[in-house]
């Protein structure tokens, strides 16, 4: 069954020559559209598809392919142009002329392109507003979008069907195409040539099987604490698996509480996302909570521990892949930014963490 598109017109639906995807951040939730976004290109394999992203997540969709997972072929181009803004800074800076430039060459990159169809998998007044600014006649969103003002800029809105928020996006890219669409079965390529910079770092430490680390998060609540996961890979290294640590940018100081807390056992990894990419690619388990690293795992085929509290698995947790998600009963789902950790997520142990880990990767030798 189609899903219901609420409108009380019945446009003609030509072929979409020019389509825009609209997801410009954070990390997990553009790869939570990426299905979405896959089966767009495969609905409409001679369209030019455009992304609107923040430019920190560009990498993400820079010269990226996809590889069907059964047949091994190469798909076509995901994303023929990306847009990349910069909203932060253009809040930051109002006054600044330079951002002034930036902001009026980005929107005349927009328009220019004469987008017939923009899709806004993200929900927020930003992002109607632009989706609205590229001029595409029709504008699919959400019924119930993340912010509700940001309603008022489509003209097509959709009710969401599904739990998991893939399946949603899911939801939104077939009343685009007015057409039943499948989860696309693919793998992501990495660089080249990144991975093999990656591979070469990584023979320095002899760490041809490892366990990935994400100890971040979006706010306290949701952050297992740091101490735990120096404990987890202390333990993990006395069983024979060494440990990486990744600090995204300002999780410097996090990860060397976490080296600290390991005995130096774990290592801590500053890097770009690219090389994020790759090396999240040859770990044996990732381990983190509701984060961009551990949806980047998911995406990437592997094995993922999520150790989840606020935030509810069944929508956030890991999608397409081996996976073991730890949650207390006692965790109840809410989205309140809050600094200290969530009480149910402190009930999950390390004896846990370590249980689950073992059981994805099996023993290290």
């Amino acid at each position: 069954m189609a899903p219901r598109e609420e409108s009380s017109e019945r446009e003609s639906r030509p072929f979409p020559e020019r389509l825009l995807i609209v997801r410009m951040s954070a990390m997990g939730d553009i790869l939570h559209a990426l299905p979405a976004a896959i089966a767009l290109r495969q609905a409409y394999p001679r369209a030019i598809i455009g992304w609107l992203i923040e430019e920190r997540w560009a990498d993400l969709l820079s010269g990226l392919e996809t590889v069907n997972s059964q047949s091994g072929s190469k798909q076509p181009r995901l994303v023929d142009v990306l847009h990349m803004v910069n909203t932060k800074k253009w809040r930051n800076r109002p006054l600044d002329r330079s951002v002034w430039k930036q902001i009026k060459g980005s929107l005349a990159g927009l328009r220019r392109m004469h987008y017939q169809v923009a899709v806004d998998f993200q929900g927020l007044m930003r992002s109607a507003v632009l989706a609205k600014y590229s001029g595409a006649s029709l504008r699919y969103g959400f019924a119930e979008p993340r912010e509700r003002l940001a309603r008022i800029f489509y003209n097509r809105v959709v009710t969401a069907r599904g739990t998991h928020v893939v399946e949603q996006n899911m939801s939104l890219a077939e009343a685009a195409s007015h057409r039943g669409l499948a989860i696309p079965d693919f793998e992501l390529t990495p660089d080249e040539e990144e991975q093999r910079k990656c591979d070469a770092w990584l023979r320095q430490y002899r760490s041809d099987r490892f366990v990935l680390l994400s100890p971040g998060a979006g706010w306290g609540a949701k952050q297992w604490p740091a101490e735990r996961y120096g404990q987890l890979a202390l333990r993990l290294a006395e069983i024979g698996f060494p440990s990486f640590v990744h600090a995204g940018p300002s999780e410097g100081e996090l990860a060397r509480a976490v080296e600290a807390a390991s005995n130096r056992t774990a290592i801590p990894v500053e890097c770009s996302l690219r090389r994020l990419i790759a090396l999240t690619r040859r770990a044996a388990v990732f381990i983190g909570g509701d984060t961009g690293p551990l949806h980047l795992a998911a995406a990437l085929q592997v094995p993922v521990v999520a150790i989840f509290g606020p935030t509810n698995p069944a929508r956030n947790g890991p999608f397409g892949t081996r996976s073991i998600v730890l949650r207390s009963p006692s965790s109840q789902t809410c989205h309140r930014r809050r600094a200290q950790p969530d009480p149910g997520l402190l009930e999950i142990s390390i004896d846990e963490v370590v249980a689950a880990a073992l059981k994805l990767a099996g023993n290290p030798g």
